[in-house]
C-alpha cells in the first residue's frame, strides 16, 4: 500500500525557518514526480513546489520562490521542503503529493496531476 507521511510542521515566528519531510512507502519513488501543496483555512489548495521524476528539475510558486527549496534524498526517496523567511501568509496545512505518470512541467502545478497524497502537516507562522 502506497503511503506518504509528512512531518516537520509546527509553530514558528515570522522570519523563521522550518523543514518539512515527506517519507513515501509501499513502492520505490525514484521515478515519481513529487510536489508540495498547501491549503489555508477558507482557501483552495495551492501549488508550492515540485520535483520532476525524470530529471529532478524543480519548480516553485512565485509566492515562495527564493525562500523555499525542494529536494529529494535519492537513497530513501524522502522529499524535503526547506522553508526560510517564513511569513504569516505561509500559514496552512502542507500536503505532499506524488505521481508516476511523468507529467510534463506544465502539469506539475495542478493537484489533479497527482495520484498519491499525504495527510498533511500544519505550519503556523505567528508572533
Amino acid at each position: 500500500q502506497v503511503q506518504l507521511d509528512e512531518s516537520g510542521g509546527g509553530l514558528v515566528q515570522p522570519g523563521g525557518s522550518l523543514r518539512l519531510s515527506c517519507a513515501p512507502s509501499g513502492r520505490t519513488f525514484n521515478t515519481a514526480s513529487m510536489a508540495w501543496f498547501r491549503q489555508a483555512p477558507g482557501k483552495e489548495r495551492e501549488f508550492v513546489a515540485a520535483s520532476r521524476g525524470s530529471n529532478r528539475a524543480t519548480y516553485y510558486a512565485d509566492s515562495v520562490k527564493g525562500r523555499f527549496t525542494v529536494s529529494r534524498d535519492r537513497g530513501e526517496n524522502t522529499m524535503y521542503l526547506q522553508m526560510n523567511y517564513l511569513k504569516p501568509e505561509d500559514t496552512a496545512v502542507y500536503y505532499c503529493a506524488a505521481d508516476f505518470g511523468n507529467p510534463t512541467s506544465m502539469y506539475l502545478r495542478y493537484a489533479s496531476t497527482y495520484t498519491y497524497w499525504g495527510q498533511g502537516t500544519q505550519v503556523t507562522v505567528s508572533s
